[in-house]
């Protein structure tokens, strides 16, 4: 898949730094054969005494289809069933500015005032059709184990979105399914032991859309790094 969308080997850095959440993909099948292999791969990332705590569902075709009709339906009906608390409410500085930044640049990028409820919603509904990407991917652990497993499975996501670049395909992370945990239970057959971490769209990126140049900005590590020497 490597060769759909540019051609060379991606090196490490440029893997790492070109990573950008992409909001709209072109409907191009992926092979299952390559989304076995992103998984194969990113499966080497570390765990707690090699627990390998992660799990993850994968919806395409009719199932994919499926599961975006029902959620989006719940979500015009406001009916809500989150899997967990993702933020604190209410939310402090400096990261209540940086959310509202991002937020304010993906709705100029679609043509959507600050004041327009109605398509700021239309646009925040895009997460329910996978922004067009034919994969979802959703990753789960087991609902017993604690935090540390939330980080070993959070490293294998960085490394699946990493790995992704390498084949050509590009992801966009997706909380926002957790939003509606029940239906996702329900719709998948996950059990009700399992806890839904994350969504995640995967496909190729269609460099024409507007959304897809947003770049957010990063903090300088001077910002957010203390050295101690002595």
């Amino acid at each position: 898949m490597r060769n759909a969308v540019s051609q060379g080997p991606l090196g490490v850095r440029e893997a790492v730094v070109g990573r950008r959440s992409v909001r709209r993909f072109l409907a191009t099948p992926v092979p299952s054969e390559t989304v076995s292999a992103i998984l194969a791969e990113a499966a080497r990332a570390p765990s707690a005494t090699n627990m390998q705590p992660w799990k993850v569902y994968v919806v395409t075709g009719p199932a994919r289809d499926r599961l975006c009709r029902t959620v989006l339906e719940a979500a015009n009906l406001g009916a809500r069933s989150d899997e967990y608390a993702y933020m604190p409410s209410p939310l402090k500085e400096p990261y209540l500015s940086r959310r509202r930044r991002v937020g304010f640049d993906l709705y100029r990028l679609h043509q959507v005032a600050r004041e327009d409820v109605a398509g700021r919603k239309r646009v925040m509904l895009r997460n329910f059709e996978f922004f067009d990407a034919p994969v979802g991917l959703f990753f789960t652990m087991d609902r017993d184990l604690l935090l540390g497993s939330w980080l070993d499975c959070g490293m294998f996501m960085q490394n699946v979105m990493i790995l992704a670049r390498a084949h050509g395909l590009e992801t966009c992370p997706q909380q926002a399914w957790c939003e509606y945990g029940a239906l996702l239970h329900s719709e998948l057959s996950i059990p009700d032991d399992e806890i839904i971490l994350s969504g995640m769209a995967l496909g190729i990126a269609d460099e024409h859309a507007p959304e897809n140049s947003l770049t957010t900005e990063r903090q300088a590590p001077q910002e957010f790094t203390t050295f101690r020497g002595t």
